[in-house]
């Protein structure tokens, strides 16, 4: 896991995720871990507009590329017209948990090597 605050928690079914929503973006993306009202939540970049559910659907197809997971096992479960959102992802917690460290620390690489650049 990786340090600081966690935007998840276990569930039933897998991790209920905390994500805190841009919708119309530039582009599509996770882009890390903020501190929102709420608590901590992943910081999440959609092209799709809000209206009709559709960055809502945006939303689940993103995240469920990021961590390489199919779109079935990832839904907003609520804030469908919020920009905090929860989201349910099904599967092994611990796996899941791994898979979400491992990306933020990739994300963490990438900005690294382009400050080192700059």
């Amino acid at each position: 896991m990786p340090p600081g605050p966690q935007a998840w928690r276990v569930s039933k079914t897998g991790l209920r995720v905390l994500a805190r929503v841009t919708p119309g973006s530039a582009r599509d993306g996770v882009e890390g871990i903020i501190q929102t009202a709420d608590g901590a939540a992943l910081k999440v970049r959609v092209r799709a507009v809000a209206e009709d559910g559709k960055a809502n659907r945006s939303v689940e197809t993103v995240v469920a590329q990021w961590l390489g997971v199919a779109k079935t096992r990832v839904a907003v479960t609520h804030g469908g017209k919020s920009r905090i959102k929860t989201l349910d992802i099904d599967g092994d917690p611990g796996e899941l948990e791994t898979l979400i460290a491992a990306r933020m620390a990739a994300q963490c690489t990438t900005m690294k090597a382009k400050q080192s650049a700059s």
